[in-house]
């Protein structure tokens, strides 16, 4: 299945699933679903199986009639992985690491498809990063890696945007604070469940900046596979249902290049991950940036 977050008539995020070009909201043709993407996989097996009749038979509605949000709009955690590619550890002057790099993004810097990437007053070194999203489905404590793949209901595209002189230029450096800005995390354009995507350890991904192709490799190059990462951060942590794991950046971000590319205002950023789809992405400056 291929499902959305939109926005209704009403100012509320509904949960839909994707049939051709058509969205069919899934509470609307199944009563007995919930409105919200989380809930729905926190509900498990038997609920994706009544949204995947839901969406055969239900009514649908024009896709280009609304307005998407991101898949999970309401995460309670967002995890993303630093130098989890090896060439772009390098690239940024250092050894991969022995152990998986963990920060946080907010949930507020949560956008959706086809929203604008707002370049803040507060940075000008603003750089994208393509990365594979998965999405908790089964969530849970202490999860061996052999069974990590039955609590990820699904993936979506990820683009880890990052201001970079908060990130490495600022005292002690503010990783949480240089990926959590406003937009800094778009997301979608759709949740593709796991059963669709099959193995997802040689999925291309790539990154594009008005066209220009600015990252291209493979999820086989990443450092920690999902199941490491599953089994890592569960030894500290609860995962809960829609819980995100941002999983890397592959070589190419903007600010190992020479001389260094960061986002403008006018700009257009896509990530595309084989399987998974396209997210889009413009970018504007916030008012008063210069």
């Amino acid at each position: 299945m291929r499902l959305v977050t939109y926005l209704d008539a009403q100012g509320e995020p509904r949960a839909a699933g994707v049939r051709g070009a058509e969205l069919v909201d899934l509470a609307n043709a199944d009563p007995g679903l919930p409105s919200g993407l989380r809930a729905l996989l926190a509900g498990g097996t038997s609920l994706l199986e009544r949204a995947a009749a839901a969406i055969r038979t239900g009514p649908g509605l024009a896709r280009s009639s609304v307005r998407l949000l991101p898949p999970i709009v309401d995460p309670q955690k967002i995890f993303g992985i630093g130098l989890n590619y090896a060439d772009h550890a390098r690239e940024t002057g250092k050894e991969p690491p022995p152990e998986p790099v963990i920060f946080n993004k907010l949930p507020t810097a949560l956008v959706a498809p086809g929203q604008p990437i707002v370049l803040p007053v507060a940075s000008h070194k603003v750089d994208y990063e393509a990365e594979l999203v998965a999405v908790i489905g089964q969530g849970g404590r202490d999860i061996p890696r052999e069974r990590a793949y039955d609590h990820i209901a699904g993936y979506c595209c990820g683009n880890d945007v990052s201001a970079r002189d908060w990130q490495t230029q600022k005292p002690g450096g503010q990783w949480l604070l240089g990926k959590s800005f406003d937009t800094f995390a778009p997301c979608g354009p759709e949740l593709v469940t796991a059963d669709e995507v099959g193995p997802p350890e040689n999925l291309r991904v790539q990154c594009r900046l008005d066209g220009r192709t600015m990252q291209d490799s493979t999820t086989a190059q990443l450092i920690f596979n999902l199941p490491y990462l599953i089994e890592y951060l569960s030894r500290v942590v609860t995962l809960c249902p829609g819980d995100l794991i941002f999983t890397g950046t592959p070589p190419g971000v903007g600010v190992a290049r020479q001389p260094p590319v960061y986002l403008q205002p006018g700009q257009t950023v896509e990530v595309e991950i084989e399987k998974l789809g396209v997210l889009t992405n413009p970018i504007i400056a916030a008012e008063g940036r210069v």
